[in-house]
C-alpha cells in the first residue's frame, strides 16, 4: 500500500504580490492570493514519474502556499523566542475551546465512536508550521511565484523589478527553487485581452516559459461563499494582535468560508493551479531528482573509505571556501554540498543528498527516497524521522523513531522549546504534553491496556480536560483485568486466614486438616512468566508459609491429643515419587559394556554352539539369586517452592506367590532415613533390597514419613499405555491396565563370579603382551563343570601363561595357516576345583590365566562373556566381565619396496621404525617377515637395538621368490571362483579356503629367535592378520555382507608380506610386538578380468549382494580394483653403474660391453621381451647418447621369477660422460589357458622406456689427458 504522507511534508511555494495585485484582491472582497491558491489543495490525480520512468499516479497530491514576505519575516526571529510562542500559541488555542469540547463529548458520549478534537486541533497546529528550519527542507521553498496584475501603470517594469529583487532569506535557506511569473488579468484592467496576451509572450521570451496569463471577472458584488476546507492554523506575527479564535459554524472544524469567486473565476484558477502543478513543478522537480541521483550514486560506487583515505593522501590541508547558492531555476545552481558550516561559523543549506531525499519523497519514488534516507541515517544526517512514513510496520520502525527522538537534542531530559517543537509529533513537555498523553491514552485503551491508558490519564495538565480524563480514567480502573491464574490460587488467598482462625480457637485437627489441603504445588503458576496479562505481576509462592503453619499446627496436635492422630486418616495432596521413572537395577547390570556388544556376544555363542551340534541355550538373564543384593532408583520430585524433608524413605512389597510367610520375613528392604529435596528438585533415590528365599513379588507403594511428622504412602503403580485397538478406543481415551513392577528372584544354584586379580588401571605400550589372570567362584549351591569364554572378533586374547612362547635358532620357518577370516571361537577354560577334579563345587575358585596384545592406540574395554553349566544336560548361564585398558603408541613403521638392482634378490624391502614414545627406550629384538611366497634376509648389517625416544632406526631387506610351501595356488583359485559367483549372482558356498603355508624369516642379532611355531604367537598371528583383513575387506567391498567374508576371502594373500617387530623394555621388564601389514610382492596379471567381462556381457541376476544396478557397478569396479586383479609389467630393466672408464684414445676408440639385467616378476607366467636400442637418443641434455656397436635388437623368453642378463657392445670415440639411455623395452604376457579356448589367445603387452631422470652413467676419461 502507498504510504500516506502528510500535509506538512508536501511542496511549500511562496508567492510574492506586487502592490496593485494586492489592492485588486482586497477591492473585490477577496483574501490574499496564497489564501486563494491554497484553497485548491489538494490537487486530485497528478501522475508523477520516478528515475526509472514508472508513473505513480497520486489520488490527491497536497501543496503549501505561503506569503514570501511573512516567510522572509519570521526566519529572521529567534528560534527559540519563536519555539516558545508556539508552545503559548498552542496552549492558548486549545484552552479556549476545550470547555466546549468537553460538552460535546459529554453529551455525544460513545454514540459516534471516540472523538478527540483536542488532538485533531494539536496535529493541525503542528502541520501548519511554514517556517524554514536550519536542519531540514520540508518548508523550504520549492517554488517562489512572482504575481503582477495588468493593472499596474507598466506591468513588464513591475515584473523585470520582481525577478531583480534579492529574496531576503538567510544564508541557510536552500537557493535552488523555481521562479514562476503569473500574470492576473482582470475584465476591468486597462490593457486590452491583445495586449494582455503581447504582454504575456513578451514575459516568456525574457523570462522563460515558467510563465502562465490568468484572466479573471471579479465582478464588483461578490457571489455567496461556498464552504471548502479550512486552512491550517499558523502562528501570528509577534507584532500582530492575536485574532480571536473562532468556532467553527459547522460541526467539522476543518470547513470553513472560501473566497467569494464566480464560477468562472474558480474554474480558471484551478485550471491555473493544475498547469502550475503538472506542467512546471512537477516537471521541475522530476529533473532536478534525477540529476541529483545521478551523483548520488557516483559517489555511492566506490566506498567511501577509498575517498577518506585520498582526501588524507592527495587532498589539501584545510578545505576551500563554499561558494554561496544564489537563487536561479536552473538546477545546476545547487551543487553537491554536504553538511559544512559556512565559512562564517553559520549553518549551511541543506544537502543535495537531503534535498533529493524529500524531493523523492514529495514525487512518490519511495525506493530512491528509501535508500537516500538509510544512507543520511547511517552518515547520522537524519531519516530516521521519515523512514516511519515509508516502510512497511516492522521491529524497526520503533528503533527509527527512538534515533529521531535522541537526535533532536543531547539531553532529552531538559529538552529547550526549539527542541520540544520538533519532537511534538514523539514526545514533548509543558502544555501539548496533555494531549500526547490523551492520545497515548486512546491508543493505550484500544489495545485493552485500560491500567496503562488510566495512568496516562492522570498526568494530564489542562484544567477543563484534566477533570474529563481524570473521570475517564475512575472508569478505566473500575474495570478488573483479567487473572489467568488457576481457581485454587483465590481459593487458598482467601481460606488461608480462615485456617489460622481455626488454629487460634482451639479447632487444631481441623485446622492441620486445611494447612494440608494448601499444599497443591506451583504448577499452576509455572505457565506464567514473571508478569499477568495488562502488566499485573504474578504471586509469589506460599509454600513456605503454609508448610510452616502445617508444621507448627501438627506438631502442636501430635504432643497434646496423640491418641487422635491415626484417626485422622490425613493424605497428602502431593505425589512426590515419579513412578513412570522407577527402575529395577541388579547386580550385573553395573557392567560397562554398550548393551549391543553383549548381544553380539551371545550371538557369537549360539552360533558356535550350534555349529557343534548343541541345542542348550542360555537361561534368560535379568533376575536376582537369592541372598543378592538388587536396587530400586527411585524418582523423588518436588512439586513445591519450599525445601521438604522425608525421614524412614522405604518401600513396601507384596508376593505374588502363596506363603504361610509375609515378605517381611524374608525380603529385607532398605530404609533411607533422612532425604531432603529442595525447591522443585528431582533426585533419585536408591533402596537395596535382599530376599532370603526364592519368590515373586511386587513393589507396591513408596512409604516415608512427610517433613518427619506425617507418615505417607504413595502408590508405585503406573498408567499404562493408551489404547488404539478399536475404534471406541480411538474415539475415547482408553488405557492398558496399570503397570506394576515385579521381581523375580530364583534360587541360586548357578551362580559364577568373576573378577581380575589385578584390579590397577591397565596401561600398555603397543602391541605390549600383557599378562593378567582372572579369578572364577562357585557363588552357587550347585557344582559348575563347564565354563567357556567368549571375546570380541578383534579382541586379541590367549589363555595360558608367557611360558607358551618359545625359541628357536633357525632362521627360517614354516608353519601352516588355516587361512580362515573366522573369528577366535569361545574357548574351554580348564577348572581345577578343590577336590583337584575338573568340577568347581560350590565355594570354589579358580585362577585363569591370560595374555593380553593390543596394537591399537587409545581408550579400549574387553567384554568378556562367560557361559558355564553344570553338566552336560544342563542349560547355559552366563555372566559378564569387563575392564577397561589404555594403549599408549610406541611405534611409527613403514615399509617401502622397490625392485632391486642385484641379481640376488627380487626387491629392496626398506623398513623404517621411529620411536614415538616419549620416555622409553625400547630394544628391537627380532624382525620376523611372513609370506606365502616370499623369503628375506638382511642386506646390510643388522641395526637392530635399542631406539631411544623420537629416534628412528632403519634396516633394509632383500625379498626373494620362495615357493617352498602349499596353498598358494589354491588360494587363488578359491578367490576367483567365490567372487564369480558373486558377480553371477549366485549364493556363494559355506566352503572355507584352503590352507596355506607361511614362510617365517628370521632377522635377530641374538642366536636365539622368537619362534612362529608357539601356540600364543600364532594366535596373535592369525588375529592381528584377521583384523587387517577385515577392516580391509570391508571397506574395498562395502556391498559384501561381512559374516559372508570368510567364506569369500582367504586370510592371506599368497603375495602379501607380514612384518613382526619383537620389541623389549627390559628396564620395565615388559615385552612385546608390532604387526605391519599391507605388503604385496610380484607382479600381477588381471587374474580376475575373465570373470570381470563375463559378468559385463551377461545380464545380472538380483541377489543378496546386488540390490540395483548401481550397487551392481560398485560391486564389479570394487572387484577390478582389489589386490586380487593387481597388474603390472612384470619385466624390470636394470643397468649397472659402470663408473669410470680410462683408455687412451690415442690407440683407437674404446670398446665396452653393458650389463643389462632383465627379470621377470611374474610368479606364473614367462615374459616375452625384445629391447630396442638407440645411438642418436640421449636421456638428457648434459650426456652424450651410447654409442652403440652391432647388433641393437634384443628379443627372448624369461620364464617367471627369473631374470636374464644381456651384453650390448659400445663404441666410445671420444672421452665424455655418457647416459645410459635410448632404449625402449617391448613385454608381452600370455595369459591365456588351454581351458579355455574363447580366451585362448589373450596376451597383454607393455612398454617401458628410460625415466626422465637419469641416475646412472658412463664416464670415459683419456689417460693422456692431465
Amino acid at each position: 500500500m502507498t504510504p500516506i504522507i502528510p500535509s506538512s511534508l508536501s511542496p511549500h511555494i511562496c508567492i510574492l504580490t506586487s502592490p496593485d495585485l494586492t489592492d485588486l484582491l482586497e477591492a473585490s472582497s477577496l483574501p490574499p492570493l496564497p489564501h486563494i491558491l491554497q484553497s485548491f489543495s489538494p490537487l486530485p490525480q497528478v501522475t508523477t514519474r520516478t528515475t526509472s520512468l514508472v508513473s505513480v499516479p497520486h489520488s490527491s497530491f497536497a501543496l503549501r502556499f505561503s506569503d514570501l514576505g511573512e516567510v522572509e519575516d519570521a526566519c529572521r526571529e529567534d528560534d527559540e523566542q519563536r519555539a516558545v510562542r508556539t508552545l503559548d500559541w498552542m496552549t492558548e488555542r486549545i484552552s479556549k475551546r476545550s470547555v466546549k469540547w468537553v460538552q460535546e463529548a459529554d453529551r455525544l458520549g460513545d454514540k459516534e465512536g471516540v472523538r478527540t478534537p483536542w488532538w485533531d486541533e494539536l496535529r493541525r497546529c503542528a502541520e501548519g508550521d511554514f517556517v524554514p528550519a536550519k536542519t531540514e527542507g520540508w518548508n523550504h521553498p520549492v517554488a517562489v511565484i512572482l504575481a503582477v496584475s495588468t493593472t499596474a501603470p507598466n506591468p513588464l517594469q513591475a515584473i523585470t523589478a520582481m525577478h531583480s529583487r534579492n529574496l531576503q532569506f538567510p544564508p541557510w535557506v536552500d537557493g535552488n527553487f523555481l521562479r514562476y511569473t503569473l500574470i492576473i488579468h482582470p475584465q476591468n484592467s486597462p490593457l486590452t485581452d491583445e495586449e494582455a496576451i503581447a504582454l504575456y509572450n513578451a514575459v516568456k521570451k525574457q523570462f522563460g516559459l515558467h510563465s502562465y496569463l490568468l484572466s479573471l471577472t471579479l465582478p464588483k458584488a461578490p457571489p455567496p461563499p461556498i464552504p471548502v476546507p479550512a486552512l491550517m492554523p499558523r502562528l501570528p506575527h509577534p507584532q500582530a494582535p492575536t485574532p480571536p479564535a473562532r468556532l467553527p459554524t459547522t460541526r467539522h472544524p476543518r470547513l470553513a468560508e472560501s473566497p467569494r469567486e464566480p464560477e468562472r473565476d474558480i474554474q480558471q484558477t484551478a485550471r491555473f493551479t493544475r498547469e502550475f502543478v503538472v506542467m512546471s513543478l512537477v516537471p521541475w522537480m522530476e529533473k532536478c531528482v534525477v540529476e541529483w541521483n545521478e551523483n548520488f550514486s557516483s559517489t555511492r560506487r566506490l566506498p567511501s573509505r577509498l575517498f577518506s583515505s585520498t582526501r588524507r593522501l592527495f587532498g589539501s590541508p584545510s578545505p576551500s571556501p563554499v561558494p554561496l547558492p544564489s537563487a536561479s531555476a536552473s538546477v545546476t545552481s545547487l551543487p553537491g554540498r554536504t553538511s559544512l558550516s559556512l565559512p562564517n561559523g553559520g549553518p549551511s543549506p541543506p544537502s543535495q543528498q537531503r534535498r533529493l531525499a524529500e524531493f523523492a519523497t514529495i514525487l512518490g519514488d519511495f525506493k530512491l527516497a528509501v535508500m537516500v534516507w538509510e544512507a543520511l541515517r547511517k552518515e547520522s544526517k537524519g531519516g530516521s524521522d521519515i523512514l516511519p512514513l515509508l516502510l512497511t510496520p516492522s521491529p524497526t520502525i520503533p528503533l527509527h523513531a527512538s534515533a529521531a527522538l535522541v537526535g533532536i537534542h543531547p539531553n532529552m531530559t531538559e529538552l529547550p522549546p526549539n527542541a520540544q517543537v520538533r519532537a511534538l509529533l514523539y514526545a514533548a513537555e509543558e502544555a501539548p504534553s496533555a494531549l500526547l498523553l490523551a492520545q497515548a491514552a486512546l491508543l493505550s485503551a484500544k489495545k485493552q491496556a485500560r491500567r496503562r491508558a488510566a495512568l496516562w490519564l492522570e498526568k494530564c495538565g489542562i484544567k477543563p480536560l484534566t477533570m474529563y480524563f481524570l473521570r475517564k480514567a475512575q472508569d478505566l480502573y473500575s474495570v478488573r483485568p483479567p487473572k489467568e491464574l488457576s481457581p485454587s490460587f483465590w481459593d487458598s488467598e482467601g481460606k488461608s486466614p480462615a485456617r489460622r482462625m481455626l488454629y487460634t480457637t482451639g479447632d487444631v485437627t481441623g485446622a492441620v486438616s486445611l494447612f494440608l489441603g494448601l499444599l497443591r504445588g506451583a504448577s499452576a503458576f509455572s505457565s506464567n512468566q514473571g508478569l499477568l496479562p495488562d502488566g499485573v505481576a504474578k504471586p509469589s509462592g506460599n509454600d513456605k508459609l503454609y508448610l510452616d503453619d502445617f508444621r507448627v499446627a501438627y506438631s502442636y496436635f501430635k504432643s497434646t491429643d496423640p491418641d487422635k492422630v491415626p484417626g485422622t486418616a490425613l493424605q497428602l495432596p502431593i505425589r512426590l515419587c515419579v513412578t513412570s521413572q522407577l527402575r529395577v537395577r541388579f547386580t550385573g547390570d553395573g557392567v560397562d559394556g554398550d548393551g549391543a556388544v553383549w548381544v553380539a556376544r551371545q550371538e557369537d555363542w549360539k552360533a558356535f554352539w550350534k555349529a557343534r551340534g548343541g541345542k542348550e541355550g542360555i537361561a534368560d538373564g535379568g533376575k536376582v539369586c537369592t541372598n543378592d543384593l538388587f536396587w530400586v532408583d527411585l524418582v523423588l520430585r518436588n512439586p513445591l517452592d519450599a525445601e521438604v524433608n522425608l525421614s524412614n524413605l522405604t518401600l513396601a512389597v507384596q508376593e505374588l506367590l502363596a506363603s504361610s510367610e509375609g515378605p517381611e520375613d524374608f525380603i529385607e528392604v532398605e530404609v533411607i532415613k533422612e532425604v531432603t529435596l529442595g525447591p522443585k528438585e528431582t533426585l533419585t533415590v536408591p533402596i537395596s533390597l535382599r530376599s532370603t528365599r526364592p519368590t515373586k513379588f511386587s513393589l507396591t507403594h513408596a512409604k516415608y514419613d512427610f517433613l518427619s511428622l506425617l507418615p505417607a504412602k504413595e502408590p508405585l503403580a503406573s498408567r499404562g499405555r493408551r489404547l488404539h485397538d478399536t475404534p471406541l478406543q480411538r474415539q475415547q481415551p482408553t488405557y492398558a491396565p496399570d503397570i506394576i513392577t515385579q521381581v523375580d528372584v530364583v534360587p541360586s544354584d548357578h551362580k559364577l563370579t568373576a573378577s581380575y586379580i589385578e584390579d590397577e588401571r591397565l596401561v600398555l605400550l603397543q602391541g605390549e603382551n600383557k599378562a593378567t589372570r582372572l579369578w572364577l567362584t562357585n557363588a552357587g549351591s550347585k557344582a559348575i563343570g563347564e565354563v567357556w569364554l567368549v571375546t570380541g572378533p578383534e579382541d586379541e586374547i590367549w589363555v595360558g601363561k608367557d611360558d607358551d612362547f618359545v625359541n628357536t635358532t633357525a632362521t627360517m620357518e614354516v608353519i601352516q595357516s588355516r587361512n580362515s577370516l573366522k573369528p577366535q571361537e569361545p574357548r574351554r577354560l580348564t577348572l581345577m576345583g578343590s577336590d583337584q577334579s575338573s568340577v568347581l563345587l560350590p565355594g570354589d575358585s579358580v585362577e585363569v590365566p591370560l595374555i593380553l596384545h593390543a596394537e591399537q592406540p587409545g581408550s579400549r574395554e574387553l567384554c568378556f562373556l562367560l557361559v558355564y553349566r553344570e553338566s552336560d544336560t544342563e542349560s547355559f548361564h552366563s555372566t559378564k566381565l569387563t575392564r577397561t585398558y589404555e594403549v599408549q603408541p610406541l611405534f611409527d613403521v613403514s615399509v617401502k619396496a622397490e625392485p632391486s638392482q642385484s641379481p640376488d634378490h627380487f626387491y629392496v624391502l626398506d623398513i623404517d621404525m621411529t620411536n614415538v614414545s616419549p620416555t622409553v627406550d625400547v630394544d628391537i629384538a627380532q624382525i620376523t617377515a611372513l609370506s606365502p611366497l616370499w623369503s628375506c634376509k638382511a642386506l646390510t648389517e643388522s641395526n637392530l637395538g635399542v631406539v631411544a625416544p623420537s629416534q628412528c632406526s632403519r634396516i633394509l631387506l632383500g625379498a626373494s621368490h620362495s615357493p617352498q610351501g602349499s596353498g598358494s595356488r589354491e588360494t587363488l583359485d578359491f578367490v576367483s571362483r567365490k567372487l564369480s559367483d558373486i558377480l553371477q549372482g549366485k549364493e556363494p558356498d559355506t566352503s572355507a579356503p584352503p590352507p596355506i603355508d607361511v614362510q617365517c624369516s628370521h632377522i635377530s642379532k641374538a642366536s636365539k629367535r622368537r619362534s612362529m611355531q608357539g601356540a600364543a604367537i600364532m594366535n596373535f598371528i592369525h588375529t592381528g592378520r584377521r583384523a587387517f583383513a577385515s577392516r580391509t575387506i570391508t571397506q574395498v567391498h562395502p556391498y559384501i555382507s561381512p559374516p559372508s567374508h570368510p567364506s569369500i576371502f582367504p586370510l592371506y594373500n599368497p603375495s602379501s608380506v607380514d612384518f613382526i617387530l619383537f620389541w623389549e623394555v627390559p628396564a620395565q621388564n615388559r615385552s612385546g610386538h608390532v604387526n605391519v601389514h599391507g605388503i604385496t610382492l610380484g607382479a600381477g596379471h588381471a587374474a580376475l578380468d575373465g570373470i570381470i567381462e563375463e559378468a559385463e556381457s551377461a545380464k545380472f541376476k538380483r541377489s543378496m549382494y546386488t540390490e540395483t544396478q548401481r550397487e551392481n557397478l560398485e560391486v564389479l569396479d570394487a572387484i577390478r580394483g582389489s589386490e586380487w586383479n593387481v597388474e603390472m609389467n612384470p619385466v624390470v630393466l636394470s643397468m649397472q653403474d659402470m663408473g669410470t672408464e680410462v683408455h687412451d684414445f690415442a690407440q683407437g676408440p674404446c670398446p665396452i660391453s653393458l650389463d643389462v639385467l632383465l627379470r621377470n616378476h611374474s610368479l606364473t607366467h614367462p615374459a616375452r621381451y625384445t629391447l630396442n636400442l638407440k645411438s642418436k637418443s640421449a636421456s638428457s641434455t648434459n650426456l652424450l647418447p651410447l654409442p652403440y656397436l652391432g647388433r641393437l635388437t634384443f628379443r627372448g623368453v624369461i620364464p617367471p621369477s627369473q631374470s636374464a642378463t644381456l651384453h650390448p657392445k659400445l663404441w666410445i670415440t671420444r672421452p665424455g660422460a655418457y647416459g645410459l639411455g635410448g632404449w625402449t623395452l617391448e613385454t608381452e604376457i600370455d595369459t591365456s589357458t588351454s581351458d579355455d579356448p574363447i580366451r585362448s589367445s589373450r596376451k597383454r603387452r607393455y612398454l617401458q622406456e628410460p625415466p626422465l631422470v637419469e641416475g646412472a652413467c658412463l664416464i670415459v676419461c683419456d689417460s693422456r689427458a692431465p
